[in-house]
């Protein structure tokens, strides 16, 4: 058993608790926590720590659940550094479409090395796409609980039920392997109307739903007007089909073609705007995942973050894939929301990293928030300016339990 007390612990389960103590067993599970009070105890200078009470490990800093990354590809880690950044969506799906085969070792190290850097980081749940099984065995093996997402897409009519049986395939190994999976479209420009419709009907018991969405403004050209920069660079790659069938544009994409069961993670959003939001958000149960460091890789632009946040949208954090972010961190993508948005505040961020994600795969149950009975793993939060509440350059975060 353990006693943990912070400057500051945010449960999800209430207001921030000033010198809050959390109980665990040893496996992680939360006994009990207490409110704390009196003034914060100084620090050890040599072990970083004090305790408030002999039984009790106190951390000048934040005490946060563990957290949750709601989009990743940790199959794509191979391909770190190899994707020049800001050539745009259509060029950077090109070349990953040119460069994702490899060397099976050489994948699965990289794969290997992304999962312990990820859960060293803080990650406790991660939702993570899958083209192929080459994850799965790291995937049964490792500290972070990992939810499959059988990605399918094909623009072609033609091929939709080929892909549609791969996916299938795909999901009785995620089965054997125990790892729960849903199976979704990639996105609302990859997909052709009769794989959107037999993904649909396949999917209807879904727990979690997962697309690509509104990652670049050359996607509603694509479907409206059958022009801009996707067009372009998919037909230079010779990616076009004879016959294109797809959803009229991005909104009836979503309400039209993809399941209602459950939640529905978007991923990016990085030129959604308020109209698209307030027509979409009445599905209910949605969630809009941001990736910054992604997007500032590929398109150099920023999701709108406060926009999203005024209309009450569920807000959730991934990373995207090593093909285009430096690192599979969820703090230095809240630190680039915090510096492209310097109003964001800390506990919002925290939540929607934490708790939303939990939500959002359906486990709140048991991670995204401190309360007894919860095994949502422990990570401190230091040097964030706790006047303020924000980030800073230098916050850091290390893990407890």
């Amino acid at each position: 058993m353990r006693r943990l007390s912070a400057s500051l612990v945010f449960t999800n389960d209430g207001p921030p608790l000033r010198n809050g103590i959390v109980t665990t067993s040893d496996d992680g599970t939360i006994l009990k926590v207490e409110k704390g009070g009196g003034s914060v105890p100084e620090a050890d200078p040599d072990r970083g720590s004090s305790s408030p009470e002999p039984d009790t490990e106190f951390y000048n800093g934040i005490i946060i659940p563990g957290f949750v990354n709601c989009h990743c590809h940790l199959e794509l880690s191979h391909l770190k550094g190899t994707i020049p950044a800001g050539k745009g969506l259509g060029p950077f799906l090109a070349d990953l479409t040119a460069s994702r085969k490899g060397d099976p070792e050489t994948i699965r190290k990289a794969a290997a090395a992304a999962d312990r850097d990820m859960y060293t980081e803080g990650t406790e749940l991660c939702a993570d796409i899958c083209n192929n099984s080459s994850t799965f065995g790291i995937k049964r093996e490792s500290r972070i609980s990992y939810f499959n997402l059988i990605e399918v897409f094909a623009s072609d009519p033609a091929l939709a039920p080929k892909r549609m049986q791969e996916a299938e395939n795909l999901a009785a190994e995620s089965t054997a392997a125990g790892l729960p999976f849903s199976i979704v479209p990639h996105s609302v420009y990859s997909v052709s109307l009769p794989l959107f419709r037999l993904i649909r009907e396949k999917s209807g018991g879904n727990l979690v739903n997962s697309i690509h969405f509104m990652e670049s403004a050359g996607e509603e050209m694509y479907l409206s007007d059958r022009k801009g920069p996707l067009m372009d660079s998919f037909s230079e790659a010779g990616l076009i089909p004879p016959v294109l069938q797809t959803p009229e544009n991005c909104v009836s994409a979503i309400l039209d073609e993809v399941t209602t069961s459950r939640s529905l993670i978007l991923v990016h959003n990085t030129v959604a705007v308020r109209e698209t939001v307030r027509k979409i958000n009445p599905r209910g149960k949605v969630y809009w995942c941001l990736c910054p460091n992604s997007n500032l890789h590929i398109e150099g632009k920023m999701p709108p973050v406060s926009m999203l946040s005024e209309e009450g949208c569920d807000i959730v954090i991934g990373t995207d894939s090593l093909a285009s972010n430096e690192n599979l961190s969820i703090l230095a993508e809240l630190k680039a929301i915090q510096q492209h948005y310097p109003s964001a505040r800390l506990e919002d961020m925290i939540r929607w990293s934490t708790i939303n994600g939990a939500k959002a795969l359906g486990k709140e149950s048991r991670y995204g928030s401190i309360a007894p009975g919860r095994k949502p793993g422990l990570l401190l939060i230091e040097n964030a300016d706790t006047v303020n509440m924000k980030l800073t350059p230098d916050t850091t975060v290390s893990r407890l339990i």
